[in-house]
């Protein structure tokens, strides 16, 4: 069980934040975070380096360049953006082990909600400026870094099917949940899994397997036990035993309206907690790809896929209710002078 009575540690008051923004919002949008992030820092006189990220595919090498340079400068790796730009980000501050930030900016923002990181970007900002250093926990699927939750079979169909009506109709909750309702509506196969569970063996057949690492998601789901392991070192896992595509939309609007507490007693849900887990997909048997959602991202992975806890620790600002008040006060009187 992790000990995390004493794990809070301090980072100098004066340490830079390395910034990595994701333009993805569009030019306009980007502009006026970029410049809303200065503003907030220029007044705190606080030094920072912010990198704006244009295209997707180059998050990964930027991230991995402002880490090395936060590293060598004693600074701060910040991520501005949504669930996946924090995971990129994250993954390169776990490796080169420098103190971690976040300004969530994101449609759900799991990840910085459950850590009382405010949605709105000025208030972040101030928060950021009055945060402690805390460990917290890590999941991996075959070695790839999780924050929130990995996933195999529909989930991540839904998730390339909601990122390409976002792209048409606009990055809303609204048209996430509609566009979840069109891929569940939609045909789709169940799969069979054999599960090494902690060395012990479990067969399944669901449509989507989901393991987690976010305790607000997991509270929204509403299963009570799992959130709690979540806090005990361990992962959840959650996998629909219904069939037909009546009983998944029954557990998409209930997980909406956040009234599935009852549903695993019910049996249309499997659920337990782990630390290691080993996943087989039977029909893979001649195609050793799977596909896999990381936090929002969707890539192929070679099975079996071995889920864990990471032994290191992301060591996040979280804010600091107690300094945030008189840190506010400080910045704001600067903006108004």
């Amino acid at each position: 069980m992790p000990d995390s009575s004493n794990n809070a540690v301090q980072v100098s008051p004066d340490a830079a934040f390395y910034i990595v923004l994701n333009a993805g919002s569009g030019h306009t949008e980007t502009e006026q975070r970029r410049s809303t992030i200065e503003a907030v820092l220029g007044a705190a006189s606080r030094r920072f380096r912010l990198r704006v990220v244009d295209e997707p595919g180059a998050i990964d090498e930027i991230a991995a360049s402002m880490a090395a340079e936060a590293v060598a400068d004693s600074a701060v790796l910040v991520a501005a953006g949504g669930d996946g730009t924090i995971n990129a980000v994250a993954r390169q501050a776990v490796k080169y082990g420098c103190a971690f930030g976040v300004l969530p900016q994101g449609t759900f923002n799991y990840f910085g909600r459950t850590h009382g990181i405010p949605e709105d970007l000025a208030d972040a900002v101030h928060a950021l400026l009055a945060s402690r250093l805390q460990p917290v926990q890590v999941g991996t699927v075959n070695g790839r870094v999780f924050l929130v939750n990995a996933s195999i079979g529909l989930y991540p169909r839904l998730l390339e099917e909601r990122e390409l009506d976002k792209k048409q109709f606009g990055r809303s909750r609204l048209v996430a949940a509609l566009s979840a309702l069109k891929t569940i509506l939609s045909p789709h196969r169940r799969l069979r899994l054999v599960l090494q569970i902690d060395g012990k063996l479990q067969r399944l057949r669901t449509a989507t397997f989901f393991v987690g690492n976010n305790r607000l998601q997991m509270e929204q789901i509403g299963i009570a036990p799992l959130s709690a392991a979540l806090e005990d070192g361990q992962l959840a896992a959650v996998a629909p035993k219904t069939r037909g595509k009546l009983g998944m939309l029954w557990l998409l609007l209930h997980g909406a309206l956040g009234k599935m507490g009852r549903l695993d007693q019910a049996d249309q849900l499997a659920t337990f907690s782990f630390t290691q887990m080993q996943v087989k997909v039977s029909r893979l048997a001649r195609r050793r790809k799977v596909k896999v959602a990381t936090d929002g991202e969707v890539m192929q992975m070679d099975s079996p896929l071995e889920f864990c806890v990471m032994e290191a620790r992301l060591l996040l600002l979280k804010p600091d209710a107690a300094a945030r008040p008189a840190a506010v006060s400080a910045i704001e009187g600067g903006l108004a002078a």
